[in-house]
């Protein structure tokens, strides 16, 4: 799995050097999972054996090295893995669409509402127009089940984040830390922190803790306040010194996972090919789960194909609404249990 998640990492390099991306949207500058208690201690402890039995490098960051990196006193120590890379998800999205407009036709604001088999052909319809093709590929993540497909197999959840407004100089000069960062937590219930500078949208900080499952993939202005309101608390906790300071913006980012942590590339009928479910592992599984659907669809087969090709199908979830119960209740005792960090 690490060599295929490096094969992700360095076909979006050379995307971004391809089509002249700015690279301040693609930083390779590694990754740092934040330790604030002894279990989140414990944690890193056990991440670090792993680490060293695998022969991959890390580092052991004290409690005054996440000081200096975060401004904040709120972490115990840290640990260093390089290699990943830290994006600016917009920035690099849309320099993706600009390179590849050089050669193909991209079109936004045009969701698809239904398609269907026409002869050997599928037929693909927008509110305004429609695309006859022999091959579709679906990347729509756990909007597979909108169209009917694995319908009770994909948990469909929700994270939550916020961002601070345009930092001022009394606001750098009292956070102290360096401009640019990002700390995910020790423990995975616990709350990601990252600052951004001027090159990847302005001196800010975002906070993402929180999630909920929502089988009807629609979030609610409920469980946007309350994250919100966990997110004000966690951030206050880590920077005090810039207590009193409101959140400018909220979103929920909405995640597909299978509760057997496979992902669903397939060919799901003649023609018709799934690059869905990332289990919350982001851009790197996207880009794998991509390349594995393209390559069906184009008749060649790779280290990426077999890995995939490989896996079972996602299994079935319990009923409803048992199933949306047991997970939010699983969900919110996990953010409990991951206290401090």
């Amino acid at each position: 799995m690490i060599g295929l998640n490096r094969q992700a990492i360095e076909f979006a390099r050379d995307a971004v050097e391809e089509y002249g991306t700015d690279p301040n949207y693609f930083d390779p500058v590694g990754k740092v999972n934040g330790s604030a208690s002894v279990a989140g201690d414990a944690h890193n402890a056990s991440y670090a054996r792993h680490l060293s039995r695998l022969s991959e490098y890390f580092e052991v960051l004290d409690a005054q090295t996440m000081y200096e990196l975060t401004g904040s006193r709120h972490y115990r120590s840290g640990l260093y893995t390089p290699g990943a890379v830290m994006l600016q998800p917009a920035g690099y999205i849309r320099g993706l669409g600009k390179g590849l407009r050089r050669s193909v036709g991209l079109h936004e604001n045009s969701a698809v509402t239904k398609f269907a088999k026409i002869g050997s052909d599928w037929c693909v319809k927008t509110l305004k127009g429609s695309v006859t093709t022999p091959r579709v590929i679906l990347a729509n993540n756990g909007h597979l089940e909108s169209f009917g497909i694995a319908k009770g197999r994909l948990m469909q959840l929700f994270l939550y984040a916020s961002m601070t407004p345009e930092l001022t100089k009394g606001d750098i000069a009292n956070l102290g830390g360096q401009s640019r960062w990002g700390i995910t937590p020790s423990d995975p219930m616990g709350t990601t922190i990252r600052r951004i500078d001027t090159g990847q949208g302005g001196n800010r900080i975002i906070t993402r803790t929180c999630a909920a499952m929502r089988p009807n993939m629609i979030t609610s202005k409920a469980d946007l306040a309350r994250a919100l309101k966990v997110q004000q608390e966690k951030f206050y906790s880590r920077f005090p010194q810039l207590a009193g300071m409101k959140m400018q913006y909220r979103w929920a980012g909405h995640l597909c996972l299978s509760l057997n942590s496979v992902s669903m590339i397939k060919e799901i009928e003649d023609g018709l090919f799934s690059a869905c479910v990332q289990n919350g592992l982001g851009v790197t599984r996207g880009t794998l789960t991509g390349i594995a659907a393209a390559e069906m669809a184009c008749g060649e087969v790779s280290e990426i194909t077999r890995y995939f090709i490989a896996e079972d199908q996602p299994r079935r979830l319990p009923p409803q609404p048992f199933a949306t119960i047991g997970a939010n209740a699983y969900l919110r005792w996990k953010e409990w249990r991951a206290g401090k960090e």
